[in-house]
């Protein structure tokens, strides 16, 4: 691909990226998290150590971004705050000891949350659906 093409790609992407709801831009940042726990595993077990830090490491930001985009005025973003603390912990301590069991814990208890939010946001896309059609058939 040449540049201009690069650049066109890299816009479509960002375009897509803008029009995003606040919901649908969580899952791309917990499908990212899990894609790069999952890395993570895979470069452990064939002793990629650099590929396996490096995705360590980006884990580590994306946790970090959640945690800074929180909205402390909700009681569960507090929750979600210590979550992400603990995240941060276990991460830090899977990349020092190269632990593939802790790994996989936090991996599962990344996919089960992300699993939560598509859930919660499939449930509020359907009320927003439903209310749309009730104001069409009543206004």
């Amino acid at each position: 691909m040449d540049f201009k093409g690069y650049q066109g790609y890299q816009g479509y992407k960002e375009q897509g990226i803008n029009e995003m709801s606040p919901g649908e831009l969580l899952l791309l940042l917990y499908d990212e998290l899990v894609k790069r726990l999952v890395r993570a595993g895979l470069a452990l077990n064939k002793a990629d150590y650099p590929l396996f830090e490096a995705s360590v490491d980006r884990c580590l930001d994306i946790v970090r971004y959640l945690d800074d985009t929180l909205d402390m005025q909700y009681p569960i973003s507090r929750n979600l705050n210590r979550l992400y603390d603990y995240f941060s912990f276990e991460l830090n301590r899977v990349k020092a000891g190269r632990n593939k069991d802790e790994l996989e814990r936090v991996r599962v208890m990344v996919s089960e949350l992300r699993d939560t939010f598509r859930e919660a946001n499939k449930n509020a896309d359907q009320q927003l659906a439903a209310l749309a059609r009730q104001q069409e058939g009543g206004g």
